[in-house]
């Protein structure tokens, strides 16, 4: 769906971002939970992201996907959100079963899988959860992060080795 493309859109700018909250409301918002690590705190940087792209909404080009385009206006809140003074020295933590549900589903046993991604650093947790909860390419991933794509490789097979590391520890433990 791409109701923001091209100049002649007929729709209104609220009919445009009524559709693109309907459309990725609760992708944003786990993205954002996980990121963050505070279901609170995701809401708010979901309503933000969508505050912001109402405001850019007329600027929005179509040079890369809606989908890509309101990701890189999270990821900007959530960094945002993360450097605040307060947010650094509070233990915040997620509950599993408060999250949104995942873009492509996946299985697990516990909450092992969830727990092991959200303890990567933050670089290779944006790209773990851009890649496989966002159902995102690594194009597209370049693209929302403005980083190469060969970063993003980079990162990606970094977190994907760290992860069967720390998966398979817990197994043997």
């Amino acid at each position: 769906m791409d109701c923001c493309m091209g100049p002649n859109n007929p729709q209104s700018k609220e009919e445009r971002i009524t559709a693109l909250i309907q459309t990725y409301q609760i992708p944003l918002k786990r993205m954002c939970c996980v990121w963050l690590k505070d279901a609170a705190l995701a809401e708010d940087a979901t309503q933000e992201t969508f505050l912001k792209a109402y405001a850019a909404l007329s600027d929005f080009r179509g040079e890369c996907s809606e989908k890509t385009w309101l990701i890189r206006i999270a990821v900007n809140v959530c960094r945002n959100l993360r450097r605040g003074w307060w947010l650094a020295h509070v233990d915040r933590s997620v509950e599993i079963e408060r999250l949104p549900e995942a873009v492509v589903p996946f299985e697990y046993k516990d909450g092992s899988l969830i727990d092991t991604v959200a303890a990567l650093p933050l670089r290779l947790r944006e790209i773990t959860l851009l890649y496989y909860f966002q159902d995102m390419n690594m194009s597209e991933i370049s693209q929302a992060l403005d980083i190469s794509v060969s970063t993003v490789s980079r990162r990606l097979e970094k977190a994907r080795k760290q992860l069967r590391a720390q998966l398979e520890k817990e197994e043997l433990a």
